[in-house]
């Protein structure tokens, strides 16, 4: 072998049982028989090889002795230390070697000593130090060929690129929303890869198979370089593991740049076009369409990264710049720029493929993110359409709600709530729990509250509507399961009738601060078929507060149903007391005070929360009457109507009260065989109802002129501020309101 003596070896190597062995990875090793060689006489181990530099044939090179020692590895008796190599100032690409017992030293810009080989991403506490110079060994290089040397270095490197790429993409696919994946590509290539990046994406994203129309605009979505400062190169890359701060974007902003930035890389980030249009067929197009990375002197891009950049920047010349753009799953939807300055090696051919690495899961990690922010879209315009925009304000009730979804990853769900106004001035209120909190949960959820409002336009009694909300769940399904509790609440008569369908019972706060969990028949869920339901009739006392929930709101992991109860109703009082004795509590603050029993591991399930406040109408303010089909009925109810207007003191309105009280009667009259009712209600508004026993809702049509009737709903619409027809069960009502000046 060249370079050994025949017959023995080089005096100067000591003994074998005393001589350093070098592993493959060129850093020297020391046993306990003596020093290696170039070791001082104070016993201090230096560096075989200069940082960034490449191995010298003849110098720095392991022999074949040395290698088998190594090969061995750190089992012997001589103790040997295994040292982990660092990247050098050319990037993952071009590592260098450092002693085990070198000085550590702060980072700088001159090494470039910013990634940890083994993970790919710098922390704080991680950054190695900068590996002092040493004169090589002749006896070393004398055993040591140029081909082995080569190899061992090739293959270190390529062991480097390959963690840091693992770490990298690592990094990128914790993202779930589209900051959080350029976030995690920049924090990846800055300062381990390049000294700065800049990330464009199109402007808007496609998504799914959606094809965009119009020309391709590109927009800065972030820029990141090195600060100048060495500490702070620290601090943000120990911001980026999430150790200095909690929050990477806190520091930097999406779009800015960590610090300020070395000379060589200033132009290039600093003075980036926000917005770019690529031009069909221009450079910029080609390039993109040809999906490889490419180094800034390449002919393909010495104009695609001015049309870029724009005319500001100033792009390092030579193989510093790469241009890499980001393919998705079915099309290009944007590049990425990485840029070393002078004081760093410059790119190698290998550092392509990691450009490419890095570009192809920013891309498919973008993707990611648009679907994943158009299902969450989806999911919230289907929970936001399942239950009301707003509820109603019926005559005599106040009405609040409140939901919120299981988590804010999944916000659908099952539960809903909903207020149904009825004939007579009457409300349903709903309140209705399907099992689970998913999009199928939500899409059933849709379908048995539609059917509600359908049974509540029939003016069903309470348990009727649950019955056929049960037939309704078994035709979705053998396992469509759901509680559900149904109230109709009168503000004239001030009672309340509710039925039940395996749903937490209601709790009812008085107005003198007592909150009483009402006893009503828990019935079975919805879906189990075979079973009846009971309604219970109860007073509504005014300026009493019932509230309606779902089992979100009181059972979770630590406590059961009836510990949450008792639980609610405890809140409920002590949030009574705060306000005066003869005043209820305002319904927004008291559905604020009940969420608020929920402790942090208490949100296991969706919660749905619907209050309402009786106020009533006090009997002074109805005025009520039956009367005969006859013909001169109408004459009788406008006579009627005059005086309880002369009573309530709203003779202005005398005028258009006859008139439209006449004609509703008359055509009640007209087809009705039963008594008809005449009901005017007062309050911030002047509601007349007509009752009758006949089905059929009055259509409004427009009369010829050679028609003698048809003109009454006419008149109605014309001078009433609101009005409609509802079918009951016995016939219909048919109503008007008038504004009371």
């Amino acid at each position: 072998m060249p370079g050994v003596r025949a017959g023995g070896h080089d005096p100067r190597e000591g003994s074998a049982g005393a001589a350093g062995t070098a592993d493959p990875s060129g850093v020297s090793h020391r046993s306990r028989g003596g020093a290696p060689p170039g070791a001082s006489s104070g016993g201090e181990e230096v560096e075989q090889v200069r940082p960034g530099s490449r191995p010298r044939p003849g110098a720095g090179h392991t022999s074949q002795q040395e290698t088998a020692e190594a090969s061995r590895g750190s089992g012997g008796r001589g103790g040997t230390s295994r040292a982990v190599p660092e990247p050098s100032n050319g990037g993952p690409g071009s590592a260098s070697k450092r002693s085990s017992r070198g000085p550590s030293q702060p980072p700088t810009a001159e090494s470039g000593a910013v990634s940890h080989p083994t993970t790919g991403d710098m922390t704080a506490a991680e950054v190695p130090p900068a590996a002092p110079k040493a004169a090589a060994s002749d006896t070393t290089a004398q055993d040591v060929t140029a081909g082995n040397g080569d190899a061992a270095e090739r293959e270190r490197r390529g062991g480097d690129r390959l963690r840091f790429v693992g770490a990298a993409t690592r990094r990128i696919a914790r993202g779930m929303d589209l900051d959080e994946t350029v976030l995690g590509l920049c924090r990846a290539s800055v300062p381990a890869y390049s000294d700065a990046i800049l990330v464009y994406l199109r402007d808007p994203l496609p998504v799914g198979d959606e094809r965009p129309t119009g020309p391709v605009v590109l927009r800065l979505r972030r820029s990141d370089r090195i600060p100048d400062d060495p500490h702070a190169m620290v601090a943000a890359a120990s911001a980026a593991e999430g150790r200095s701060q909690p929050d990477g974007e806190a520091a930097t902003g999406a779009g800015t740049a960590v610090g300020p930035s070395p000379s060589a890389v200033a132009d290039g980030t600093a003075g980036a076009a926000e917005y770019v249009e690529v031009l069909a067929g221009g450079p910029l197009a080609e390039v993109l369409r040809g999906v490889r990375p490419v180094f800034a002197d390449a002919p393909a891009a010495r104009d695609a990264l001015p049309e870029l950049l724009g005319s500001g920047p100033d792009v390092p010349s030579g193989q510093r710049a790469i241009l890499a753009p980001l393919r998705g799953r079915r099309r290009v939807i944007g590049a990425a720029v990485f840029m070393r300055g002078p004081e760093r090696a410059p790119f190698e051919p290998d550092d392509l493929l990691i450009a490419a690495q890095l570009a192809t899961h920013t891309a498919l990690g973008v993707d990611k993110a648009v679907l994943y922010g158009r299902e969450a879209y989806i999911a919230d315009e289907l929970q936001r359409t399942m239950l009301p925009d707003e509820l109603p304000q019926p005559t005599g009730c106040h009405l609040a709600s409140r939901y919120l979804p299981a988590a804010e990853t999944a916000r659908v769900g099952g539960d809903w709530y909903d207020a149904i106004p009825l004939p007579g001035s009457r409300v349903a209120l709903v309140v209705g729990d399907v099992m689970g909190h998913s999009m199928t949960s939500a899409a059933i959820m849709g379908q048995l509250r539609t059917t509600a409002q359908t049974l509540a336009g029939l003016d069903l009694p309470p348990q009727e509507v649950l019955h056929h909300l049960d037939e309704q769940a078994q035709r979705l399904g053998s396992d469509r399961m759901a509680t559900c509790l149904y109230a109709v609440y009168d503000p004239v008569a001030h009672r309340i009738i509710i039925a039940n369908a395996g749903h937490p019972p209601p709790v009812l706060l008085h107005r003198d601060g007592r909150a009483e969990v009402l006893r009503i028949p828990a019935g079975a869920p919805i879906g189990v078929g075979g079973v009846d339901f009971e309604a219970v009739e109860l007073d509504a006392p005014a300026g009493a507060t019932l509230l309606l929930y779902t089992d979100g709101l009181v059972e979770s992991r630590q406590r059961d149903v009836w510990t949450g109860i008792e639980h609610l109703r405890e809140k409920l009082t002590a949030t009574a007391r705060l306000t005066r004795p003869d005043a209820s509590a305002p319904l927004e603050p008291l559905c604020d005070e009940v969420l608020d029993i929920l402790g942090p591991g208490d949100r296991d399930d969706d919660i749905a929360l619907l209050a309402a406040r009786f106020d009533g109408i006090a009997p002074s303010d109805v005025a009520y009457w039956f009367l005969d089909p006859r013909a001169q009925t109408a004459g009788q109810a406008r006579r009627l109507a005059r005086r309880a207007l002369a009573r309530w003191g709203l003779e202005d309105l005398s005028d258009a009260v006859e008139l439209l009280v006449s004609e509703v009667v008359t055509n009640a009259v007209r087809y009705a065989e039963r008594p008809i009712t005449l009901r005017l209600l007062r309050t911030d508004t002047l509601r007349c109802e007509v009752g009758d026993d006949v089905p059929q809702l009055p259509r409004l049509r427009q009369a010829r002129a050679t028609d003698e009737g048809g003109r009454g709903l006419y008149l109605v619409n014309r001078l009433a501020r609101r009005w409609g027809a509802t079918r009951l069960s016995t016939g219909k009502v048919v109503w008007f309101e008038l504004p009371v000046s």
